[in-house]
């Protein structure tokens, strides 16, 4: 009961600090940030962004800041937490992204900003991707790459049909003639 008395004081404390803004702060009003208060007991820090696009800064005017974008965009492919696409992101971007202009970093950044499991789906053919996706050159260089491994590497039985959810797995045996109907049988 302290920790969550403590908690609403410091909110309140930060609510109260940040309550007058400016008008030359109006571009901040999406933003709610709570520090950390002094006791050691931490808030939820969520923030919302004004602009409907990333709000990534693309400046290769200079070779440490064209250094530090490729390294910022590199990191984003390589580490989503989705293995199959940190792999094969992560290396598509890793050989691509030094010949890149600046609307090929844009085009890399709206790939990057789309959710794990709808990107992979598009990627694999699984799913249709949106119109808006199928003219980004990245997302077609990258689906082109995949689309040529899958046709090189796998049989065409092994993959899910376009337009299906892949439905084999462990379970597949059950579905055989002859196979258990039910359970671990």
């Amino acid at each position: 009961m302290g920790s969550l008395r403590r908690s609403l004081i410091s909110l309140h404390r930060t609510l109260k600090s940040t309550a007058s803004i400016s008008p030359a702060e109006t571009h901040l009003r999406g933003v709610i940030s709570f520090s950390r208060p002094q006791f050691g007991y931490g808030l939820v820090q969520r923030s919302y962004s004004t602009n409907n696009g990333s709000n990534l800064d693309i400046d290769l005017s200079t070779q440490e800041s064209k250094r530090r974008l490729f390294n910022r965009l590199i990191y984003r492919s390589k580490q989503r937490g989705f293995l199959e696409l940190d792999l094969v992101l992560g290396k598509w971007v890793e050989e691509h992204i030094h010949s890149m202009d600046e609307q090929g970093i844009k085009s890399l950044v709206d790939v990057l900003d789309l959710e794990n499991p709808d990107l992979w789906k598009w990627l694999i053919g699984q799913e249709q991707p949106p119109e808006a996706l199928q003219t980004n050159p990245v997302f077609t260089a990258v689906r082109n790459k995949i689309t040529n491994n899958l046709n090189s590497y796998a049989a065409p039985e092994t993959r899910a049909t376009p337009d299906q959810p892949w439905v084999r797995g462990w379970d597949d045996i059950k579905k055989s003639q002859g196979g258990p109907i039910t359970g671990n049988q």
